[in-house]
């Protein structure tokens, strides 16, 4: 067993913390405009201490095939650009809402009447929210 001086010795980590600039978060923005999302919002979760992540994308899509396109959008491209594939896919049967977890962020794809049902934002109105429109 190496010695505990061997951990003080390797380089340091290059990670950064997430924020709205990072590759990933612009990657999805993107993905979901390419597919003409709509009223696409990020929440801030990073000072809520029960949050499950560190951000909440939520966009809507006004057909269940808008739905799936947008979703399979990101999960294509966040694969392709940056070899990112998320730890867990929901809501590909029904297409009303598809979350996919990439851990540090979650995307919520939602039909118009699924998200006025829900209200997310409403339900985690103390983060800090930003508009993501064209």
């Amino acid at each position: 067993m190496a010695p505990l001086s061997v951990l003080a010795a390797r380089p340091k980590s290059s990670v950064t913390a997430l924020t709205r600039n990072s590759k990933i978060f612009k990657s999805i923005i993107k993905a979901i405009q390419d597919k003409k999302g709509e009223n696409i919002i990020s929440l801030d979760l990073r000072q809520i201490p029960e949050a499950v992540a560190d951000f909440f994308i939520i966009c809507e899509a006004t057909s269940t095939t808008q739905v799936k396109a947008i979703s399979d959008n990101i999960e294509v491209e966040l694969k392709d650009q940056l070899g990112e594939t998320p730890y867990k896919h929901e809501g590909f049967q029904a297409l009303q809402w598809v979350i996919i977890d990439y851990v540090n962020i979650v995307v919520h794809v939602m039909h118009p009447d699924t998200r006025k049902f829900y209200k997310l934002e409403e339900m985690w109105n103390d983060a800090s929210g930003m508009e993501h429109n064209d």
